[in-house]
């Protein structure tokens, strides 16, 4: 399990294509796991870590893109701080993630858990099939295959972007016919039916965001909040994590939340007299609670989309409320200690 964490930690930073490795990586895996009788909400809990934890302590790939929303964010209110004072910030909330994942994997779901052979897995199986068809000797597609990933890699460094990175590796698998051209509809067809709900769940997600904006009910309830509890830094803390909470775990995006919530608390941080570093980290928290346990979170319906393959794993119970028990706790409270100590 904890190999499957570091393998979804790449996913966010080396090779940056988030949760578009688990329905490919996991569902042939499943058959194995139910013979181990490995606990699949830790392994819920181990993909989740991989999907939140890198952008969190990391300052590449999408951890980049996080660190560097919440630097422009904070300038934009009259604060001032430096990658590497951002990223050390986030350091202390970030761990609090490292001891969810030890407390899942070695004491939560460290038993087995029999999940039955009543329900065949159908898409463990067709793969299986598959490649007993195709046979199991390294062949060029492979390796083009291999290419096509390093070209997405390199592309995206080089022109910093990553649709032009993943428009590249498709080039490259086109061309090598990796994948034949007559299959292009199908392939798409297919990642479309597994992958539909998210987009569809999320776009409702971005919805509620921006009903919050235009309501300015955040800005109404952080200002409330701020005139009855004053300077109390405890307090202060306690009450913007909250509406952190509150608000990621309805749009279901850690990157999605920061600008509604930053304009409001760098104000307030400052009044109170918080430091540069404790402002981030106290905002950075904020934003990402509630992305691990959010019905609406990529970082729930990814790993929910794998591991419910065939039909044996129910995104509330087995992936929801693992990752919020987990992460968004441990974050609250390592994020709250950050605030005061930094």
């Amino acid at each position: 399990m904890l190999a499957i964490a570091g393998v979804s930690c790449l996913s966010q930073n080396v090779v940056p294509i988030h949760i578009a490795f688990i329905p490919i990586l996991i569902p042939p895996m499943l058959h194995l796991f139910d013979k181990m009788q490995i606990d699949r909400r830790a392994l819920a809990a181990a993909l989740t870590f991989g999907l939140k934890a890198p952008y969190i302590m990391i300052p590449a790939g999408f951890g980049l893109i996080f660190k560097g929303i919440i630097i422009e964010e904070m300038k934009a209110g009259g604060m001032d701080i430096s990658l590497a004072t951002a990223n050390m910030a986030m350091l202390i909330p970030g761990s609090g993630m490292i001891v969810g994942l030890l407390v899942a994997i070695f004491i939560t779901y460290r038993k087995k858990r029999n999940y039955g052979d009543e329900k065949a897995a159908l898409i463990s199986e067709e793969r299986v099939e598959a490649v007993q068809e195709q046979g199991l000797q390294f062949t060029y597609r492979h390796g083009f295959r291999i290419v096509s990933i390093l070209t997405a890699l390199a592309v995206q460094l080089i022109t910093d972007t990553l649709i032009l990175g993943a428009l590249a590796g498709i080039f490259v698998m086109f061309v090598t016919n990796v994948i034949p051209f007559r299959d292009g509809d199908q392939i798409v067809n297919d990642g479309i039916g597994m992958m539909g709900m998210i987009a569809f769940v999320m776009l409702i997600a971005s919805g509620y965001a921006t009903v919050l904006k235009e309501t300015g009910a955040v800005n109404a309830l952080v200002t409330s909040a701020a005139d009855i509890i004053g300077d109390n830094k405890v307090m202060v803390s306690i009450v913007m994590l909250l509406v952190g909470l509150l608000i990621t775990m309805g749009i279901g995006s850690s990157f999605g939340t920061i600008p509604i919530i930053a304009a409001l608390f760098v104000p307030i941080c400052a009044a109170v007299g918080y430091s540069p570093m404790a402002t981030a980290a106290l905002i950075g928290t904020a934003g990402a609670l509630g992305d691990a346990g959010s019905p609406a979170s990529d970082s729930t319906l990814g790993p929910t989309a794998g591991l419910n393959a065939d039909g044996k794993h129910n995104h509330i119970w087995d992936t929801c409320v693992p990752t919020f028990l987990h992460y968004s706790i441990p974050l609250f409270l390592f994020g709250l200690i950050a605030a005061l100590v930094l």
